[in-house]
């Protein structure tokens, strides 16, 4: 199917971007507009540097299970390419509007579409798994190193970026497929985060209750390694990440399915572009959390910028 097929299949389901490529829905907008590029243009650099800085300092941490790096490493690379690609999508698609190319605007509607979800889903899943490592942690004791390998942590990360990009071509073919893909994804991935923190909470707590004397041989096989006060530092960072991810993306949730039926409207649209501008900025955000609760990765960026500094003062 061309480009052309798929702008006009995606203009025919009333995307409200695509329908804001029509100049007479868009008049009076060119305020709102250069707002959302100086914001989506800092963000995007932001997104961009932050993240490559974190991935060097990531190969330099050495206190982190590979395993588990492996998975911050996918969040990472997923929130540096939101920068690279799917914020300057966007960037195009509002001066589209501005300066009244219909046809450039359909296609970065497309493309910004494709390239949001995929990424997007990338990073609900990543977190996802990242929630479940802490909880097979806890679980496994002992065992933990000899399940959760890099190999198949490796081979997770792997499917979770192929499950997104089969999907987005799904959407080439119909797009309610896709949707509704999401939909079941975005359910799953809440339910399991859900059980996962609260299965973590409440151990952790008959962990405190419950006199280490007292376990069963066999709780004590799988408690008796897990450094709890280290263990705890690490679902608080993950738990961070969850809630960032969570807050950046529940007003565009909201938004889009209330407004689904909706006519559309200026005021709609700039709700939604704002929205789509905070799910974004969870991009730009992750690095700062890394930098705040994970102490080596604050070590390694302060280095790297010390070094950087020294070189240009140099």
């Amino acid at each position: 199917m061309t480009m052309t097929n798929v702008t006009e299949e995606w203009i025919a389901s009333s995307s409200f971007d695509a329908l804001f490529c029509k100049e007479e829905l868009t008049r009076g907008l060119n305020g709102h507009l250069i707002l959302f590029v100086v914001l989506n243009v800092f963000f995007s650099v932001a997104a961009f540097l932050g993240n490559a800085v974190i991935l060097v300092a990531l190969h330099k941490e050495s206190s982190m299970y590979p395993a588990t790096k492996v998975l911050f490493r996918c969040l990472a690379i997923s929130d540096l390419f939101v920068g690279l690609v799917t914020e300057p999508t966007r960037v195009t698609h509002f001066l589209s509007v501005m300066l009244k190319h219909e046809k450039i605007c359909q296609y970065t509607t497309v493309l910004g579409y494709v390239f949001g979800y995929s990424l997007s889903v990338v990073s609900l899943l990543t977190v996802t798994a990242i929630s479940l490592d802490r909880l097979l942690a806890l679980l496994l004791g002992l065992r933990y190193r000899q399940v959760v390998t890099s190999k198949r942590t490796f081979l997770a990360a792997a499917v979770i970026w192929i499950v997104p990009i089969v999907s987005t071509a799904m959407y080439l073919w119909n797009s309610r497929v896709t949707y509704w893909f999401s939909y079941v994804v975005i359910s799953l991935c809440i339910v399991i985060t859900a059980y996962s923190y609260t299965k973590i909470f409440v151990t952790l707590r008959q962990h405190q209750i419950q006199p280490h004397h007292n376990l069963r041989p066999d709780q004590e096989i799988h408690t008796a390694p897990l450094n709890i006060a280290r263990y705890k530092k690490a679902v608080s960072r993950s738990l961070w990440v969850q809630v960032t991810l969570g807050a950046c993306y529940l007003p565009f949730a909201l938004i889009d399915a209330f407004f689904t039926q909706r006519e559309p409207s200026q005021s709609l649209y700039v709700a939604r572009a704002l929205a789509i501008t905070l799910v974004y900025v969870n991009s730009s955000l992750n690095p700062i959390l890394y930098c705040w609760k994970i102490a080596g990765v604050r070590r390694a960026v302060k280095e790297l910028i010390g070094r950087l500094f020294f070189c240009y003062g140099g």
